[in-house]
C-alpha cells in the first residue's frame, strides 16, 4: 500500500474540514445578518415613530435602505470568509460598472424612481391614488416598490419605475371630492317628488358639504325615459359612503307607491276651455229637459194643442 495515498487523503480531509467549517460559518453569518437587517429596519421605524415630524413615507424608505445596507455588509463578510478579497472585487465591479449598470437597469431605475418619489412627494402614505391602472390606498414606499391596498383589501406591489413613469391621480390631496348619481324614470312618474326627497336626504346628511350645497336636476329627457342627476361634495373618505347611502334612499323612495304611480298631468288652458264648454252644454241640456217636464200633459183622448 502506498503511503503517499494516505497523505493525500489526509490533506483532502483537512481541506474538507476547512471548507466545511467555512460553509457552516457563512450560513450562520447569513442567518445572523438577515436577522440584524430586520432588527435595523425595525429600529429605524421605531426611532422615527417617536417623533411625528417625519413623514411616514420617508420612514418606510429609510428603513428599507437600512435593511439592504446591512445585507450588503453581510455579503462582503461572507466573501472574505472564503478568501475572496473584497477590495479586488470592488475594483473589478468598478471596472465593469457599465455592464453591471446595463444588466441592472430596471432595478436601478426603480431605486432612482423611489428617490424621486420621496423628493417630489406626489402622494404620501394613507392617500387614495390611481396609478398605472391600479387604484388603492398607499401603504408604503420602499427602495424598489410602492405598496397599495386595493378597495377589496388586496395587496398591490408596483415597481417604483412604473409608478414614477405613469400618470398619478391623487384623490386625497385636496381633501374634498365630488360625488354624483344618475337615475332613470318613466316620463309619467313623480319626477319632482323624487328629486325633492333625494335632495332633502342630501341636505340632512352632515357628511355632505353645504357650501356648495347638493343639487338635483334633469340631465336627459327622451320619449320613454327621463334621467335625473344628483351631485354634491364630501370629504375624500366619505364621498363613497354618501353615494351608497343616496342610492339606497332612492331605492326606498322608488319602492313607495306614490313615486311609482303615474303623475296626474295638469290640463292645458285649451283643454280647460273645452271642458268648461262641455259642462255648460250639459247643464243647458239638463235645464231644457226640466222645463219640458214642467208643461201640462194632455189628458187621455184629448187632442194635443200647442199653448
Amino acid at each position: 500500500m502506498n503511503l503517499d495515498t494516505f497523505g493525500d487523503l489526509d490533506g483532502l480531509g483537512d481541506l474538507l474540514v476547512l471548507y466545511g467549517l467555512n460553509v457552516i460559518y457563512a450560513l450562520a453569518l447569513l442567518l445572523i445578518g438577515w436577522w440584524l437587517a430586520s432588527v435595523a429596519e425595525r429600529l429605524v421605524v421605531r426611532a422615527f415613530a417617536a417623533t411625528r415630524r417625519v413623514d411616514p413615507t420617508i420612514v418606510g424608505f429609510l428603513s428599507s435602505v437600512a435593511r439592504y445596507t446591512v445585507l450588503v455588509f453581510v455579503g462582503l463578510a461572507v466573501l472574505q470568509r472564503f478568501g475572496i478579497q473584497t477590495t479586488s472585487l470592488i475594483a473589478v465591479l468598478g471596472a465593469t460598472s457599465l455592464a453591471v449598470g446595463l444588466a441592472l437597469q430596471g432595478t436601478l431605475s426603480n431605486v432612482a424612481a423611489g428617490v424621486m418619489l420621496l423628493l417630489f412627494r406626489p402622494f404620501k402614505v394613507g392617500d387614495s391614488v390611481e396609478v398605472g391602472g391600479q387604484s388603492g390606498t398607499v401603504k408604503a414606499i420602499t427602495l424598489f416598490t410602492t405598496e397599495l391596498a386595493a378597495g377589496d383589501n388586496v395587496q398591490v406591489l408596483m415597481p417604483n419605475g412604473r409608478v414614477w413613469g405613469s400618470p398619478i391621480v391623487n384623490r386625497s390631496v385636496y381633501g374634498a371630492r365630488s360625488f354624483s348619481f344618475a337615475l332613470e324614470l318613466r316620463p309619467d312618474a313623480d319626477i319632482e317628488g323624487v328629486m325633492e326627497k333625494g335632495l332633502a336626504f342630501l341636505r340632512a346628511d352632515s357628511r355632505v358639504s353645504q357650501q356648495p350645497g347638493p343639487s338635483a336636476s334633469i340631465a336627459k329627457m327622451a320619449l320613454d325615459r327621463v334621467e335625473i342627476g344628483f351631485s354634491g361634495w364630501a370629504a375624500a373618505g366619505d364621498a363613497g359612503g354618501v353615494r351608497g347611502d343616496l342610492i339606497r334612499r332612492l331605492r326606498d323612495i322608488m319602492r313607495a307607491p306614490a313615486a311609482a304611480a303615474p303623475r296626474k298631468a295638469r290640463p292645458s288652458a285649451k283643454e280647460s276651455q273645452v271642458t268648461e264648454s262641455r259642462q255648460a252644454e250639459s247643464q243647458a241640456t239638463v235645464e231644457l229637459a226640466e222645463a219640458g217636464s214642467a208643461l201640462p200633459r194632455p189628458k187621455a183622448g184629448e187632442p194635443f194643442s200647442r199653448p
